[in-house]
């Protein structure tokens, strides 16, 4: 990869890192999913609320890590927003397979472009959990995290 790139792809990680993007909570929430790892400490949680059209209408999360992992969680949740629930799962299968340097399949365009910044991440095995750490949470949302309702 090309130095400048690198660098490049540097920045944006810290940004999303000091300045996530959809961070707090989401009260009216109608998925949650906690994740923890326990190697590193890092934390999240992904609250969404989902449309009857199968939408993601709004997506926040809260957590404390590395800044590759808050970076992932700003990065995931500021690209899910709006899509719908077989699209996020689609972008969450094709991003596991970038970050572990498998063939990310179809993934393309605007998606390819913004999740390359990382790509890099898979030639650190250890930081491979921390930056798929919010997007194995925000499937077990989407599985059954069904936040309960409070009136």
């Amino acid at each position: 990869m090309d130095e400048n790139l690198r660098e490049l792809y540097q920045e944006v990680i810290l940004d999303h890192s000091r300045h996530p993007r959809h961070f707090g909570a989401l009260p009216a929430a109608t998925h949650t999913g906690e994740g923890y790892n326990p190697l590193c400490g890092d934390r999240v949680k992904i609250y969404l609320t989902v449309g009857e059209d199968g939408r993601i209408l709004e997506i926040k999360f809260e957590g404390k890590g590395c800044a590759i992992s808050q970076a992932s969680a700003s990065l995931m949740t500021d690209m899910l927003a709006g899509r719908s629930i077989a699209e996020a799962e689609t972008l969450m299968d094709r991003f596991i397979h970038l970050v572990k340097g498998e063939d990310a399949g179809d993934l393309v365009g605007d998606d390819r472009e913004r999740l390359n910044v990382m790509a890099g991440v898979s030639a650190f095995p250890m930081r491979v959990k921390c930056a798929t750490l919010a997007w194995h949470t925000m499937k077990s949302a989407l599985e059954g995290g069904k936040a309960a309702k409070t009136e």
